[in-house]
Protein backbone atom coordinates (compact mmCIF):
# COMPACT_ATOMS: atom_id res chain seq x y z
CA UNK A 1 0.00 0.00 0.00
CA UNK A 2 1.26 3.45 -0.93
CA UNK A 3 1.09 6.51 1.81
CA UNK A 4 1.41 5.80 5.22
CA UNK A 5 -1.23 6.35 8.17
CA UNK A 6 -1.14 7.37 11.66
CA UNK A 7 -3.27 6.60 14.56
CA UNK A 8 -4.46 9.26 17.61
CA UNK A 9 -6.54 9.62 20.15
CA UNK A 10 -7.79 13.10 21.98
CA UNK A 11 -8.33 13.22 26.05
CA UNK A 12 -7.80 9.10 26.31
CA UNK A 13 -8.87 8.35 30.11
CA UNK A 14 -9.22 4.43 29.91
CA UNK A 15 -6.07 2.10 29.87
CA UNK A 16 -7.94 -0.95 28.43
CA UNK A 17 -8.95 1.45 25.88
CA UNK A 18 -5.70 2.77 24.89
CA UNK A 19 -4.23 -0.48 24.41
CA UNK A 20 -6.62 -1.96 22.67
CA UNK A 21 -6.44 0.96 20.00
CA UNK A 22 -2.73 0.94 19.95
CA UNK A 23 -3.00 -2.95 19.50
CA UNK A 24 -5.16 -2.95 16.50
CA UNK A 25 -2.96 0.50 15.09
CA UNK A 26 -0.35 -2.03 15.32
CA UNK A 27 -1.41 -5.04 13.39
CA UNK A 28 -3.20 -3.48 10.55
CA UNK A 29 0.24 -1.35 10.13
CA UNK A 30 0.10 2.06 11.38
CA UNK A 31 3.62 3.72 10.44
CA UNK A 32 3.05 5.60 14.26
CA UNK A 33 -0.04 6.73 17.41
CA UNK A 34 -0.33 9.38 19.13
CA UNK A 35 -2.46 10.68 21.98
CA UNK A 36 -3.38 14.54 22.86
CA UNK A 37 -4.17 15.54 26.77
CA UNK A 38 -3.80 11.74 27.36
CA UNK A 39 -5.42 11.25 30.93
CA UNK A 40 -3.46 7.60 31.27
CA UNK A 41 -0.20 6.57 30.90
CA UNK A 42 1.05 3.70 28.01
CA UNK A 43 2.93 1.56 31.45
CA UNK A 44 -1.30 0.96 32.57
CA UNK A 45 -2.67 0.13 28.54
CA UNK A 46 -1.99 -4.06 29.47
CA UNK A 47 -4.25 -5.05 26.90
CA UNK A 48 -1.70 -3.78 23.96
CA UNK A 49 -0.41 -7.29 23.93
CA UNK A 50 1.25 -7.08 20.91
CA UNK A 51 3.57 -4.89 22.73
CA UNK A 52 3.52 -1.96 20.07
CA UNK A 53 5.71 0.48 21.67
CA UNK A 54 8.07 -1.55 20.65
CA UNK A 55 7.69 -1.24 17.23
CA UNK A 56 5.56 1.97 16.11
CA UNK A 57 7.04 5.38 17.44
CA UNK A 58 4.56 6.44 20.05
CA UNK A 59 4.23 10.60 20.32
CA UNK A 60 2.49 12.38 23.19
CA UNK A 61 1.44 15.77 22.86
CA UNK A 62 -0.19 17.81 25.79
CA UNK A 63 -2.30 19.93 23.49
CA UNK A 64 -3.84 20.47 20.62
CA UNK A 65 -2.07 22.98 19.93
CA UNK A 66 1.31 21.29 20.55
CA UNK A 67 0.30 17.95 18.05
CA UNK A 68 2.49 17.76 15.14
CA UNK A 69 2.49 15.67 12.39
CA UNK A 70 4.79 15.10 9.35
CA UNK A 71 4.41 17.76 6.61
CA UNK A 72 1.80 16.91 3.92
CA UNK A 73 0.22 14.57 6.54
CA UNK A 74 -3.96 15.52 6.33
CA UNK A 75 -5.61 15.06 9.88
CA UNK A 76 -8.75 13.40 9.62
CA UNK A 77 -11.11 12.96 12.57
CA UNK A 78 -13.31 10.73 13.52
CA UNK A 79 -16.51 12.36 15.22
CA UNK A 80 -20.37 11.86 15.06
CA UNK A 81 -21.45 15.31 13.72
CA UNK A 82 -23.79 16.72 11.63
CA UNK A 83 -21.05 17.62 8.87
CA UNK A 84 -19.14 14.71 9.07
CA UNK A 85 -18.92 12.20 5.66
CA UNK A 86 -20.01 8.70 6.19
CA UNK A 87 -17.18 6.65 6.00
CA UNK A 88 -18.13 4.81 2.75
CA UNK A 89 -18.09 7.48 0.89
CA UNK A 90 -14.55 9.23 2.45
CA UNK A 91 -11.50 8.38 -0.05
CA UNK A 92 -8.40 8.28 2.42
CA UNK A 93 -5.40 10.64 1.56
CA UNK A 94 -2.16 8.93 1.06
CA UNK A 95 -0.86 10.72 4.06
CA UNK A 96 -3.27 10.61 7.29
CA UNK A 97 -3.11 10.53 10.81
CA UNK A 98 -6.72 9.33 12.26
CA UNK A 99 -7.74 11.32 15.73
CA UNK A 100 -10.54 9.52 17.63
CA UNK A 101 -12.44 10.69 20.77
CA UNK A 102 -12.08 9.68 24.50
CA UNK A 103 -14.79 7.36 25.73
CA UNK A 104 -17.13 9.89 27.05
CA UNK A 105 -16.07 12.96 24.71
CA UNK A 106 -15.93 13.81 21.38
CA UNK A 107 -12.94 15.70 20.28
CA UNK A 108 -12.32 18.88 21.59
CA UNK A 109 -13.19 21.72 20.27
CA UNK A 110 -8.92 22.73 19.60
CA UNK A 111 -9.11 19.10 18.12
CA UNK A 112 -11.73 19.10 16.04
CA UNK A 113 -10.67 22.64 14.51
CA UNK A 114 -7.25 21.22 13.39
CA UNK A 115 -8.92 18.42 11.52
CA UNK A 116 -9.34 18.97 7.69
CA UNK A 117 -11.80 16.18 7.16
CA UNK A 118 -14.41 14.68 9.51
CA UNK A 119 -15.34 11.07 8.99
CA UNK A 120 -18.34 9.06 11.09
CA UNK A 121 -19.45 5.34 11.20
CA UNK A 122 -22.67 5.18 9.93
CA UNK A 123 -24.24 3.40 13.11
CA UNK A 124 -27.19 3.64 15.55
CA UNK A 125 -24.93 5.09 18.30
CA UNK A 126 -21.99 5.83 19.41
CA UNK A 127 -18.84 2.85 19.64
CA UNK A 128 -16.05 1.96 21.25
CA UNK A 129 -13.32 3.73 20.33
CA UNK A 130 -11.05 0.36 19.58
CA UNK A 131 -13.76 -1.20 17.65
CA UNK A 132 -13.99 2.53 15.71
CA UNK A 133 -10.61 2.61 15.13
CA UNK A 134 -10.34 -1.34 13.84
CA UNK A 135 -12.92 -0.45 11.61
CA UNK A 136 -11.43 2.89 9.67
CA UNK A 137 -8.17 1.46 9.33
CA UNK A 138 -10.06 -1.80 7.47
CA UNK A 139 -11.73 0.33 5.31
CA UNK A 140 -8.23 2.56 4.46
CA UNK A 141 -6.86 -1.10 3.77
CA UNK A 142 -9.61 -2.12 1.49
CA UNK A 143 -9.50 1.43 -0.16
CA UNK A 144 -6.47 1.67 -0.83
CA UNK A 145 -4.74 -1.80 -0.66
CA UNK A 146 -4.77 -2.50 -4.15
CA UNK A 147 -8.04 -5.02 -3.32
CA UNK A 148 -10.07 -5.47 -6.60
CA UNK A 149 -13.40 -4.51 -6.71
CA UNK A 150 -15.61 -7.12 -4.56
CA UNK A 151 -17.46 -9.94 -6.73
CA UNK A 152 -20.83 -9.19 -7.66
CA UNK A 153 -21.47 -12.68 -6.62
CA UNK A 154 -21.67 -13.83 -3.05
CA UNK A 155 -18.40 -15.59 -1.80
CA UNK A 156 -15.08 -14.65 -3.65
CA UNK A 157 -12.87 -16.41 -6.96
CA UNK A 158 -9.79 -16.99 -7.26
CA UNK A 159 -9.91 -15.38 -11.20
CA UNK A 160 -11.15 -12.11 -9.85
CA UNK A 161 -7.94 -11.19 -8.57
CA UNK A 162 -5.25 -9.40 -11.29
CA UNK A 163 -2.26 -11.18 -11.16
CA UNK A 164 0.56 -9.21 -9.80
CA UNK A 165 2.47 -6.76 -12.00
CA UNK A 166 6.10 -8.12 -13.52
CA UNK A 167 8.18 -5.30 -15.45
CA UNK A 168 9.59 -7.00 -18.90
CA UNK A 169 12.49 -5.84 -20.53
CA UNK A 170 13.32 -2.48 -21.42
CA UNK A 171 12.10 -1.57 -24.75
CA UNK A 172 14.89 0.31 -27.26
CA UNK A 173 13.62 2.36 -30.11
CA UNK A 174 15.68 1.73 -33.32
CA UNK A 175 16.26 4.29 -35.80
CA UNK A 176 15.82 3.41 -39.36
CA UNK A 177 18.58 3.96 -41.88
CA UNK A 178 18.25 7.49 -43.43
CA UNK A 179 16.13 9.15 -40.86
Amino acid sequence: MRGYFAVGVDGISKPMNLGNLLRISHAFGASFFFTIDGKVRLSDAQSDTSQAEGHLPIYDFATAAEFRLPQGCRIVGVEITDDAVDLPRFRHPLRAAYVFGSERMSLSEATLARCEFVVKIPTKFSINVGMAGAIVMYDRLVSLGGYPARPIRPGGGVDEVPPPHSWGAPRMRTRKKGS
